[in-house]
């Protein structure tokens, strides 16, 4: 009679000891899973920042810069193909990933040669709220850059967790896949050529 009391609590603890494994790790797939999710609204967050300052930068160029209207138009083109392309953060892929990257890459570079226009008019560059929104462009750049940091660090806790032992069997049941990191667009390395 003993002996099947024995037998009986081993298997217990030994079903207690796989259900708190089973369940820590889910509990933290989760976790991380929805930090990731969460840091993507972030990045989301600041890019439309910027996307909002955009006009009231063009305006404002624009009363300056009447014979730059191409310029204009395609900061303007860009900005709406910029926020047209939106990503569910739970479908997140290398592939959308690398579409949203496009679109903003297609809006910074933009910028940049609006900023060019910019400096062939030095009225404009003294100009207050110019002055301003300037400013509030380049602290936008910098929250860009500091969440898709931050984005990028969720990314790699998770990934990793996933793939350690026995984390990447749960994973596997679970259906928790390794998610996309921000990564430089092909040629970001080389400098930007500005032409006066």
């Amino acid at each position: 009679m003993k002996k099947k009391w024995i037998i009986i609590a081993v298997i217990v603890i030994v079903i207690i000891i796989i259900y708190s494994t089973f369940k820590g790790s889910y509990n933290n797939m989760v976790k991380f899973n929805e930090s990731i999710e969460g840091q993507w609204a972030q990045v989301e967050n600041v890019y439309q920042r910027r996307a909002d300052l955009i006009p009231n930068l063009v305006n404002t160029v624009k009363g300056y810069a009447e014979h730059e209207k191409q310029t204009l138009t395609d900061v303007i083109s860009a900005r709406a193909k910029a926020t047209s392309v939106n990503i569910n953060p739970s479908e997140l892929t290398s592939a959308s990933l690398q579409q949203f990257q496009q679109a903003q890459a297609g809006l910074s570079s933009a910028l940049s040669k609006l900023m060019v226009v910019v400096e062939k008019y030095p009225d404009l560059k003294a100009n207050q709220n110019f002055l301003e929104l300037q400013s509030q462009l380049e602290g936008t750049e910098n929250r860009i850059a500091n969440e898709r940091r931050k984005f990028n660090d969720d990314t790699k806790m998770y990934n990793v967790f996933i793939k350690k032992f026995p984390e990447n069997i749960y994973a596997s049941i679970f259906g928790f896949e390794e998610k996309p990191y921000f990564k430089a667009l092909e040629g970001a390395e080389k400098p930007p050529v500005v032409e006066f």
